[in-house]
């Protein structure tokens, strides 16, 4: 099929010229045929030598479609479901393909990233990360995209769920008051990162343009009692002394001049991003996003299903859960082969995703976290608190004079 469109008149002869537009399109409640000379008999065979020649024109523009009386985009429409980390869309419920309409807005939004601690985060719907898309193979994002930055910088989308030049970038690029809207649909399953790629994409990235999109495959993914959304990212910051001091040169760029902050934010150093010295690594956007009372929470006997990415722009993860076992992981978000089962750790690159699933035999405080630990400190930790009843035949602490009463005795060692 390519992106022209075709409408044939069905169930009768017609002296109505077919037309070209921007979709392809061939509608009618009788089922159109087309004979071996390109000509379209209506009903009674009769034929409309008009017709006959508008028809081969659109077609020499459009050209066959795969099926006469089919039409590329399903018929169903709906507006899509977003959500905010750590919050995930309602599964997909219905069987049939749809045109999902998203509207994604770009701007910017100054948040506290750690108390005391303020950065300019750019941002898709004001919010780092942006929200969560959930489609079904088969469907079609229809992605409305305009541009509130007030510095007037452009931005657009890179779906990498997308087939096609950028990954959408080239069709959804806008600038300040513009929209530009765009379909793609979507032909393989997984989960995929979304970011705006405007150049500089580093700076972008870096900034906070991503999120996540999951395509269920066909039938959907097996029901589970809880499910999580994470993304992990890195900020690249000036030090505070630095930034008092005025504007840094660096490597690449040269003096790093965009417009000054307000007092007490934070400037993004472009330098420590090349030289991959991120100043704070979190999930989901902030320090403490999932600590305390922002903890992600789930019961004892639940399956909970995590939807993990890496934004980078620079670093690999190393995801794991301290005190539990990944059931089951879908490397790489592959969502067709088997998962990978019963493991600790799992590595998810920059850029890229994964999905894990666990079920909670015991209670208590679990804690996400970057296994390359030294990033704790920079913000990579999470707690995941599972509430129920003690379960001591799998976690018992010992009385330590009963301890004592069981031990062998060291001295047997000596012997």
């Amino acid at each position: 099929m390519s992106n022209h469109s075709l409408t044939i008149l069905a169930g009768k002869a017609t002296d109505r010229p077919l037309t070209t537009g921007p979709r392809v399109r061939v509608s009618g409640r009788h089922r159109a045929t087309v004979d071996r000379d390109g000509c379209c008999p209506g009903k009674r065979s009769r034929r409309s030598p008009l017709a006959c020649i508008s028809f081969l024109v659109a077609l020499a523009i459009c050209g066959y479609p795969d099926e006469v009386g089919a039409t590329p985009w399903p018929e169903l429409r709906e507006k899509g479901i977003l959500t905010y980390a750590p919050e995930v869309p309602p599964p997909i419920e219905r069987s049939e393909p749809a045109i999902v309409s998203v509207h994604l807005e770009s701007g910017r939004n100054i948040v506290e990233i750690k108390p005391g601690v303020k950065y300019e985060y750019w941002t898709f719907n004001g919010h780092v990360p942006g929200p969560m898309l959930r489609l079904r193979l088969g469907d079609v994002l229809e992605i409305h995209h305009t541009n509130a930055d007030p510095k007037g910088m452009p931005h657009n989308l890179d779906f990498h769920a997308v087939t096609g030049p950028g990954g959408g970038a080239e069709v959804t690029s806008v600038t300040p008051g513009e929209e530009r809207v765009a379909r793609f649909k979507m032909l393989h399953p997984g989960l995929f990162v979304y970011h705006c790629a405007a150049p500089p994409v580093t700076d972008h990235i870096a900034n906070g343009m991503y999120g996540l999109i999951l395509v269920e495959p066909e039938g959907g993914l097996p029901p589970v009692d809880r499910e999580f959304y994470i993304m992990q990212s890195e900020i690249y910051a000036e030090d505070p002394a630095q930034a008092a001091a005025g504007p840094v040169e660096d490597d690449f760029w040269g003096d790093q001049g965009e417009e000054p902050l307000a007092a007490g934010v934070l400037p993004f150093s472009h330098q420590n991003g090349l030289l991959e010295h991120p100043s704070f690594v979190f999930f989901n956007g902030r320090y403490g996003a999932l600590l305390g009372d922002n903890a992600l929470k789930a019961s004892k006997g639940d399956r909970i299903r995590i939807y993990f990415g890496n934004i980078g722009p620079n670093l690999i993860s190393s995801f794991h859960l301290i005190g539990e076992m990944f059931d089951q992981v879908y490397r790489e978000a592959d969502l067709i082969s088997p998962p990978g089962r019963s493991i600790q750790t799992t590595l998810v690159p920059a850029g890229g995703a994964t999905v894990v699933e666990v079920d909670l035999e015991v209670p208590g405080t679990f804690v996400l976290v970057d296994h390359a630990i030294f990033r704790i400190e920079k913000g990579a930790i999470g707690q995941l608190q599972v509430s129920g009843a003690p379960e001591p035949s799998i976690y018992y602490a010992v009385d330590s004079e009963a301890a004592s009463a069981t031990s062998p005795d060291p001295e047997d060692d000596r012997r």
